[in-house]
């Protein structure tokens, strides 16, 4: 609603309307929070994490040369940046681009976008689901990937769990949005929640956070040793 029209609504009324959306988001966000399982880590999770300023620096304190996957691909702005740091000998570009925000014109930039690593078969694009893509890869086969799916707790444990069967003994899973949620779209996050409870039940540590505010923040884990 315009701000000429509002200004006809009664004051009175327009600050009950907006409570009402207040408290019904708030509602809604609290329901979310509570159907997420919550645990917390211990000292042998966290003692070797650092924090890093960016994803990018991130990036550079990955593994060089190796065989990588991004979950999550849209249009290919962070594909460029691990191509940029880390030189991948062999990249998965992991997407459905099956809907109306990701769809298949996103699609065809990446591919037109990386044309040359496609056609000299350094990267290679797994059409599907994260969770159903994860099939077709054998088991230690990453040096790392980065998760940047639907920022769910179910889907981002799922892909947790799944995918760390085909990460090397000493490979890294990393992803985006470490936080609690999109507060400018009302949407609640579970990417912290799945993560936590993903190192407690499988012996991984936090190793690297970053902080940067100009984006949403990343992690980085690996197996304890």
């Amino acid at each position: 609603m315009s701000t000429p029209l509002l200004k006809l609504i009664p004051q009175p009324l327009r600050k009950k309307a907006f409570e009402q959306v207040s408290n019904y988001y708030e509602g809604q966000f609290k329901k979310m929070s509570a159907d997420i399982p919550k645990y917390n880590l211990e000292n042998k999770h966290i003692e070797n994490a650092k924090m890093i300023a960016n994803r990018e620096e991130l990036l550079k304190l990955l593994p060089k040369n190796a065989v990588v996957a991004e979950l999550g691909v849209d249009e290919g702005s962070f594909t460029e940046l691990i191509f940029k740091n880390c030189n991948p000998k062999k990249m998965h570009l992991v997407d459905f681009w099956g809907s109306e925000r990701y769809n298949q014109n996103k699609r065809q930039n990446v591919e037109s976008k990386f044309r040359q690593q496609i056609n000299d078969k350094t990267l290679e694009i797994n059409l599907g689901l994260s969770t159903q893509v994860v099939n077709d890869f054998k088991d230690d086969y990453f040096d790392w990937i980065y998760i940047d799916t639907d920022h769910s707790y179910k889907t981002t444990y799922e892909e947790l769990v799944t995918y760390s069967t085909k990460v090397k003994a000493d490979g890294f899973m990393a992803g985006h949005d470490f936080i609690l949620g999109n507060w400018d779209g009302m949407v609640r996050y579970g990417v912290i929640e799945a993560v936590h409870e993903f190192c407690l039940k499988y012996n991984w540590e936090i190793i690297y956070v970053t902080v940067e505010l100009s984006n949403n923040p990343s992690f980085a884990i690996r197996r304890i040793s």
